[in-house]
């Protein structure tokens, strides 16, 4: 079930960004809008569990049949010959898929005895199908220089489909997991989607945080958007395969994180995360397919420290701070801020600077457009250095 959740995603999310520009002549608002829908999703999805999934259907169920209408709209994204046609069926798309996902965890969660010890080693199989994923990419040579000139890269879209299909009949196999919400109690909208926990902004330390987490995913917006179509400009061949790097090095420093984190505290491993992101850029804006290319797979591998240094520290101090009062509002919350608020801002911000750095139909001033993420992660990075103050956090795994 993780392993096809998450190698569904990774077939085209990674890609589009080539896609897009190159066989549907997008431009980069229209690319930014396309992304943008992951933050739309993320943002209407607590709704479709909060409301439906989690008080009257079993969870498997409702998976199953998300991921089967999920199948027919990625069947339809690979038939759209233009944006127009494109756009409200990914918008479409990403607001069911964005509900499987805590569906999927909802499921494993309750067969597990202990969660807390049991989850990361399913959660690693979610990691290992977007590498996958990625990897059938390039084997088939669909995101290859000819793939791409020739529109053979829209077979992403179709292998989605294929996948999505395949999880949506497999789901109702899966073991029985109905709803545990009392119907009987209603729950207000400011309930689902985590307003509840907007008293944790009292605390200073927990709204520098939060306003942190809102403002890192501005420029990381930018890789999820533009370093597909980054990579494939440059020459870099099979671009979806190299990729992969980020999701392993992800793998391999969610392992390194319990020591780093114990040995240096919560902040220092937030800040070590905001200068991966920085350096990352920089990397990007100053490496090439040729002699520098090292430069771009440090890069790329430098994604397990963006993500696993911030993400998943952010959801331990998160939960501390929120105590059992809060906790499923406040992790709501955080998922809202910087998937919803944070991205939607960042996928915006990093479409209209690709579009003022273009400089022919397939061809961007990509050293100026990498420096603006780069810079604006260091200041980041200063803010929250001189803002936050040092609190001693236990790590949970």
């Amino acid at each position: 079930m993780m392993f096809l959740e998450f190698f569904i995603w990774g077939s085209w999310f990674v890609t589009m960004g080539i896609y897009l520009p190159n066989t549907l002549k997008s431009s980069g608002g229209e690319i930014a809008l396309a992304y943008s829908t992951q933050s739309w999703g993320a943002i209407l999805a607590p709704f479709i569990i909060g409301l439906i999934a989690d008080r009257y259907f079993n969870a498997e169920r409702i998976l199953g049949v998300l991921h089967l209408l999920g199948g027919v709209l990625m069947y339809l994204l690979y038939s759209a010959s233009d944006f127009t046609m494109f756009y409200p069926l990914l918008l479409g798309y990403m607001i069911l898929y964005m509900s499987t996902l805590a569906l999927v965890n909802s499921i494993s969660f309750r067969q597990m005895k202990d969660p807390a010890k049991e989850f990361s080693t399913v959660r690693v199989f979610g990691t290992i199908g977007w590498i996958a994923a990625g990897l059938a990419i390039s084997y088939f040579n669909w995101d290859s220089q000819s793939g791409i000139s020739e529109g053979i890269l829209r077979n992403t879209f179709l292998m989605a489909a294929i996948s999505s299909a395949v999880l949506g009949v497999f789901s109702f196999s899966l073991p029985k997991t109905p709803p545990t919400v009392d119907r009987s109690k209603k729950k207000s909208i400011s309930q689902i989607i985590g307003l509840d926990a907007l008293k944790l902004l009292n605390d200073k330390n927990f709204l520098i945080f939060f306003l942190a987490s809102v403002l890192i995913c501005i420029p990381l917006a930018f890789y999820f958007q533009h370093a597909g179509q980054f990579l494939g400009e440059v020459g870099m061949t099979n671009p979806a395969g190299k990729m992969t790097l980020g999701q392993i090095s992800e793998i391999l420093f969610m392992l390194l994180l319990p020591f780093f984190f114990k040995r240096f505290g919560f902040k220092n491993t937030i800040l070590v995360a905001m200068l991966a992101w920085g350096l990352r850029y920089i990397l990007f804006a100053y490496g090439n397919a040729g002699e520098l290319t090292f430069l771009l797979l440090t890069g790329i591998a430098l994604h397990g420290i963006c993500y696993d240094f911030f993400f998943v520290s952010g959801q331990i101090y998160t939960d501390t701070k929120a105590g059992s009062t809060y906790k499923s509002a406040a992790q709501g919350l955080i998922t809202l801020a910087t998937y919803g608020i944070g991205m939607l801002i960042g996928f915006w911000i990093a479409g209209k600077i690709t579009d003022y750095y273009a400089i022919a139909e397939s061809a961007h001033d990509w050293e100026t457009i990498w420096l603006y993420p780069a810079g604006f992660a260091f200041l980041v990075l200063l803010l929250f250095a001189l803002l936050f103050k040092n609190e001693k956090i236990a790590y949970k795994s």
